[in-house]
């Protein structure tokens, strides 16, 4: 697991710096765990953000997937007080270098699910 990652599954990062919190949100884009979205009249929204919507540099809206089975919802950034990495990066540290790796070794030990080894010609 790369540095970044480790550092982004605890951040929690306030809308008080515009620059930061833009990077926090576009971050959020390429992060494939859960965050919680800390709104300013007091709610809280957790799920996947898959899409950022910038219409200027100044202003953009989060697309989030609610954990709690809510359909899809657009919030803008002016909405948000701060944005939270709460959930664990599903991907973090897996590589299609190191699934194949692992792939292969399991193959040639005979335990990779439904593959049977088929003597070579």
């Amino acid at each position: 697991m790369s540095d970044a990652q480790n550092i982004l599954e605890t951040t929690s990062v306030p809308c008080d710096n515009v620059a930061e919190f833009l990077a926090a949100l576009e971050a959020a884009c390429g992060y494939r765990g859960d965050v919680t979205l800390h709104l300013k009249d007091g709610s809280c929204i957790e799920g996947y953000v898959f899409d950022l919507k910038r219409a200027d540099p100044a202003h953009c809206a989060v697309r989030i997937l609610p954990k709690d089975g809510r359909s899809r919802m657009t919030l803008a950034q002016s909405t948000i007080a701060s944005i939270s990495f709460t959930g664990k990066d599903a991907a973090a540290g897996k590589t299609w270098e190191n699934w194949m790796r692992r792939y292969a070794e399991k193959k040639l030990k005979g335990e990779a699910a439904g593959i049977e080894s088929e003597p070579l010609d």
